[in-house]
């Protein structure tokens, strides 16, 4: 930990800003006018449903200025990062909005989250701050932000939504409005660091500015039909960057609709909000589309209100397409994208095969699409290779990560995104798989390398290999294959013993493996080493090839 924080950037070369501003791409807009145009022009229309608050804009706009004046108050600085793991509650958006009017930092951090990955948001990002809900889905989040400040990380301000035990909570939060910045920040200016799946380790943090990130789901919104009628159901956590942007939340703010904020994207709770709130757009990742596809058939609620169902996070096969179109009543429109910029989606007017056989084209006339072979060289479309992109909305580097800037990024600014595709005709890109060791467990990209990490440090674990293998339901789930230590075999630990081992280890639960599989061993290159990349590759094919 420094005692100065590393500065938060993402630069464009000048001939790129250039371009972009002259396309109308970059606008100068941001998020404190966002909010305070919107409340302006649609002060008393519904802005935001949660649970029991039913929040107009003008309602959300005065709530994110007494939060913003609150916090500086409480000794924040402009400019300094604050962690935020809220859950779908209304408080997420007045929080979010909140920080960005105080010109504070948010880092967005999923309810799941434990204290591995919390503990490495504040370090990395340099946080002053954190809030958080006192329970969410049944975990107390107080208890987890001690952990936090007795690490003595730089953490200073913990702030509850809720029963704030010895914190700070939301609600009590005031101060001089003359503490508000007198002016928007640079439209150039990083907005907030969004969280990376990682392809290996842990996450990193992405840094998306307000010009970048609002042309992203501005642009959404002409190409999903975002409009001033829209009802957006957040049924995934909020903090993802798919209902964040892809146009989600963000995107109906700034088209003047609503956003409904479901507790759970389980058919039995997210249905009845479907009813009640005539909900016309959501977003879903491919296992939830199926099962509300199969639960729709048999629902007393009202579905008819749906216009577009979009599926993302992970590939929707073109039969489980099928079932979710004949299963809804509403417009498929596939999603491609990712936290680092890209974001590809069919359009609504495209033809069967397009919308069930691909995941879309890009946003953007000037999103610079490359798909190479392992040489770097171009492949004739309808080819694989690996999916190379720059663009308007597409980061130039990660925050404080050297190593990981020289892996994922060009020496010309393309971001290696990790994505096997081939394009078709048109610019449609079809996905095939991944190309590193990184496992797409329902739309929560896990990197092999970082649950393999955990599993080591168990006493009984002398190796393990941690593979994706397919799964109809989840997309891919995670198999874990270990070599226990020593030949007793009565010492061998169960696989629950070593699932409820890794919870203890403070990880998300998505991160825990699904499936364990003992070995005796594992297979070694000539030279005497484990090739890890090599080893989850024999691995997958051996256990799939016995099913």
């Amino acid at each position: 930990m420094t005692d100065k924080p590393i500065p938060l950037r993402q630069t464009w070369p000048a001939e790129l800003v250039a371009r972009y501003r002259a396309a109308g791409h970059w606008r100068g807009e941001t998020f404190p006018a966002l909010l305070r145009e919107r409340a302006e022009r649609f002060a008393e229309r519904t802005a935001i449903v949660g649970g029991d608050d039913r929040w107009t804009y003008a309602e959300l706009h005065r709530r994110a200025e007494t939060i913003a004046a609150g916090l500086l108050a409480r000794g924040l600085q402009p400019g300094e990062r604050v962690v935020v793991q809220l859950g779908n509650i209304a408080a997420f958006y007045a929080v979010v909005f909140g920080l960005f009017r105080a010109g504070l930092v948010p880092v967005y951090a999923l309810p799941a989250h434990r204290s591995t990955e919390i503990a490495h948001f504040v370090r990395k990002a340099q946080a002053a701050a954190y809030v958080v809900a006192d329970r969410y889905d049944g975990f107390d989040h107080r208890s987890l932000a001690r952990e936090i400040l007795a690490l003595g990380i730089g953490l200073r301000e913990v702030v509850v939504v809720g029963d704030a035990a010895e914190f700070t909570a939301l609600d009590s939060l005031a101060g001089d409005p003359a503490l508000l910045p007198r002016e928007d920040p640079d439209p150039q200016s990083v907005a907030f660091l969004q969280i990376s799946g990682g392809s290996t380790g842990l996450s990193k943090l992405i840094p998306r500015t307000h010009d970048d990130y609002i042309y992203s789901f501005r642009a959404s919104n002409a190409i999903c039909g975002i409009r001033e009628d829209s009802v957006y159901l957040v049924a995934l956590p909020a903090a993802h960057n798919f209902p964040m942007s892809s146009p989600g939340a963000f995107g109906v703010f700034h088209a003047g609709g609503t956003v409904v904020l479901s507790p759970s994207p389980a058919p039995e709770a997210a249905f009845a909000l479907v009813a009640r709130e005539r909900v016309t757009d959501v977003g879903l990742v491919p296992p939830l589309a199926l099962l509300w596809a199969q639960a729709a058939a048999s629902t007393p609620h009202d579905l008819s209100s749906l216009r577009v169902l979009q599926v993302g996070g992970a590939k929707l096969t073109p039969e489980a397409a099928r079932r979710v179109v004949a299963g809804l009543p509403a417009r498929l429109q596939q999603v491609f994208g990712m936290a680092e910029g890209l974001v590809n989606y069919t359009r609504l007017d495209d033809d069967e095969d397009t919308i069930l056989g691909t995941q879309g084209r890009p946003i953007s006339p000037d999103d610079e699409v490359l798909v190479v072979d392992d040489a770097g060289n171009p492949v004739p479309e309808g080819e694989v290779g690996y999916l190379l992109t720059r663009g308007p909305y597409t980061i130039r580097g990660y925050h404080n990560d050297d190593a990981a800037n020289a892996r994922s990024f060009t020496a010309d600014g393309f971001y290696r995104t990790g994505d096997m595709v081939l394009r078709r005709p048109g610019g449609y890109l079809v996905v095939q798989g991944r190309a590193h060791d990184h496992i797409n467990r329902a739309g929560e990209k896990i990197s092999a390398e970082e649950v393999e990490d955990h599993l080591l440090a168990h006493p009984q674990v002398f190796d393990v290999a941690v593979v994706s293998i397919p799964d109809e339901y989840l997309g891919e789930r995670i198999c874990a294959f270990v070599i226990p230590r020593g030949d007793d075999s009565s010492s061998k630990p169960r696989p629950p013993e070593i699932k409820a081992w890794m919870r203890g280890r403070g990880v998300a639960a998505f991160k825990i493996p699904d499936q364990i599989v003992f070995v005796a061993a594992f297979d070694q290159t000539a030279v005497g080493k484990t090739s890890r990349k090599e080893l989850r590759a024999r691995l997958r094919a051996d256990f799939l090839s016995k099913q």
